[in-house]
């Protein structure tokens, strides 16, 4: 049996996951079901290997067995297959031992319970973060040079596909970690102001590619369960970046100020070469091997990952199954041929829609206004400058203690839920912080003011970490199907790069015509209008395999919006007006892969209860 006649019998179960009522609202939906094939990049790859008799999924594990060279573990990956055909029901299948059953129903109950290369890689490439973010003493007095660095990381997020076809995610963050690294002692060496702007170019370019990277990276290696947590290292450790900053312009503060930013700048080349020494002693992603022919090597890395056998081989036939489907779709295709495919494809563009979305309200809530014009902005309140520097060291210390709490929630609350619940209290607080300007406006020593400020910038900290800190990242790098991943994740870094380059341009022209009063007020108006986005376009993506959201995505965007609308004002009706109301339908159908059906049914049946006995 030939490769192309295994995908062929898979193929033939692309399908979309929903009914299309003939209604007006579902409109598009019909046009995306009436161009569905096995050749059409809009079919849905609901579960490929659904509907298969069990002959036939052997024949098929055989053959792919047969193929890479891994007839020795032909049984293992028969019982994957199994698992990934009905994985709902996985642990009542026969065919598996107890040992077996308990492993898999061990990834339910305990689903932080992985190997411990899988967390040693996930910290590790965390250190990889953002070294832009240690300007906060500089900018005090050279804001406009370095404002405009970070345009540059805009340049270095379109170089992000033809480095990891080349070099693959490893090499991809060896390279950019190392240029990173080179910029680092550039900059603390520099003589001339034209000469530091150059090495910030050098550096933006090396953030780029690694902000694009790592995410997706961390995304590929980790199973769905705890995928958000784990992606999201890279912005809580980001965060410890925009600290340790802060830290380093007090401890440097009472040099000579020629020396203390040189020292400040220069230390950021110690987190890069730290990555550096360490890259290739992680796996590399499974998912870009198996992209690239390299199965016998995935299979290596993914028992690497998980903690069985069984669990390696499952992850390992359903991705390569869904990977040769997308291959087959994609073949001939270029990069210029995938970036227009985000914007012209029904799914990728309801993934590029929400991706931007986070992105750009992560910078568009004002919180790098914080990260690097805090010192300003207290010295505007009337502290010192020594005072000012102190109280930015507790933004940075506030928003990465409280990112900390989104390790533990992103995976149950969800990636909107956080954005939904956060989003309120970030526009309060930031009017808070505006308004506190007029306390005492003509006392330049006014203690009620400095007092209120600090704490509307602190607590702004403290509900952004949870929630727009860390879920743009692990959001865009999961939402965008393989075959447009690196593209996709270009396009959402470089929205955020280009938005973080406006913010820090703009702000002190703002200031000055606005007042923080306005200034604060802008933002706080984005913060309300980004909660309206999110509820109407950003699908909710917790723990769902990489490859399962196409199901998630399939679904139309005025459904979508439809449906979110309703369920906002159920909620309305049922906990604010206390009326007794059914539950609705479930938006999405056939996710359940890692959904734990016992509690649904639990919850679901709790609130029957409560809607009909008051």
């Amino acid at each position: 049996m030939k490769e192309n006649e295994m995908t062929d019998s898979t193929a033939g179960k692309i399908e979309h996951i929903e009914e299309s009522p003939p209604t007006n609202i579902q409109k598009e939906e019909k046009a995306d079901l009436e161009s569905r094939s096995p050749g059409n990049i809009n079919a849905v790859f609901e579960n490929p290997l659904v509907g298969i008799s069990r002959e036939q999924l052997f024949r098929d594990v055989i053959e792919f067995c047969n193929k890479y060279n891994l007839m020795d573990h032909v049984e293992v990956f028969k019982k994957g297959a199994l698992i990934s055909q009905n994985p709902a029901s996985a642990t009542s299948l026969p065919d598996l031992s107890e040992e077996e059953k308990e492993a898999l129903e061990r990834e339910r109950t305990h689903r932080w319970s992985q190997p411990w290369q899988l967390y040693f890689l996930v910290c590790m490439y965390g250190h990889a973060s953002d070294p832009l973010a240690r300007a906060n003493f500089l900018s005090f007095t050279s804001s406009n040079v370095l404002s405009r660095c970070s345009s540059c990381a805009i340049i270095g997020c379109w170089l992000t596909e033809p480095l990891n076809r080349l070099f693959a995610r490893r090499g991809t963050i060896f390279i950019s970690c190392l240029i990173a690294a080179v910029a680092s002692v550039w900059e603390g060496v520099a003589n001339t102001w034209v000469n530091l702007f150059i090495a910030r170019v050098v550096l933006g370019l090396g953030i780029g590619s690694k902000s694009s990277t790592v995410p997706v990276y961390a995304a590929e290696c980790s199973p769905a369960p705890i995928r958000g947590a784990l992606v999201m290292m890279w912005q809580m450790w980001t965060a410890f970046g925009i600290m340790l900053g802060n830290i380093m312009g007090v401890a440097f503060m009472s040099l000579d100020r020629d020396i203390s930013w040189r020292l400040m700048l220069g230390s950021t080349v110690v987190l890069p070469l730290i990555v550096c020494a360490q890259v290739y002693f992680c796996p590399e992603s499974p998912r870009w091997l198996i992209q690239h022919g390299k199965i016998q090597k995935a299979y290596t890395n993914f028992r690497v990952l998980r903690p069985t056998d069984i669990q390696a081989a499952r992850d390992l036939y359903y991705v390569y199954v869904g990977v040769e489907l997308e291959r087959k779709i994609n073949k001939g295709k270029n990069f210029f041929t995938m970036f227009i495919e985000l914007f012209t494809i029904p799914r990728n563009r309801r993934a590029t829609l929400a991706s931007w979305i986070v992105m750009f309200m992560q910078q568009f809530c004002g919180v790098n206004v914080i990260a690097y014009y805090s010192t300003s902005v207290f010295t505007e309140a009337s502290y010192s400058l020594t005072s000012a520097l102190l109280a930015s060291m507790g933004t940075g210390i506030l928003n990465w203690v409280f990112a900390l709490p989104a390790f533990f929630t992103i995976d149950t609350w969800g990636r909107r839920n956080l954005l939904l619940f956060t989003f309120p209290f970030l526009a309060i607080t930031l009017l808070w912080t505006g308004f506190s300007f007029w306390i005492e406006e003509g006392n330049k020593t006014s203690k009620k003011r400095v007092a209120m400020v600090t704490t509307g910038m602190y607590l702004f900290e403290v509900f952004y970490s949870p929630g727009e800190g860390p879920v743009p990242f692990a959001y865009s790098a999961e939402c965008f199907p393989l075959q447009v991943r690196d593209v996709g994740m270009s396009w959402a870094t470089a929205t955020t790069w280009c938005f973080n380059f406006i913010l820090s341009f703009t702000w002190p022209n703002l200031v000055d015509s606005f007042k923080p009063q306005g200034a604060f007020g802008w933002y706080a108006a984005w913060c309300i209008i980004g909660w309206f986005l999110v509820l109407l376009f950003v699908p909710e993506t917790k723990s769902l395999t990489l490859e399962e959201l196409d199901q998630v995505f399939s679904v139309s965007t005025r459904k979508h919006a439809s449906y979110q609308i309703k369920n906002a004002l159920w909620h309305f009706r049922v906990w604010i007006l206390r009326q007794r109301l059914e539950p609705l339908p479930r938006l999405y159908q056939g996710v359940e892969r890692f959904v734990e059906v016992g509690d649904i049914r639990s919850k679901t049946g709790k609130e029957r209860e409560r809607v009909h006995n008051g």
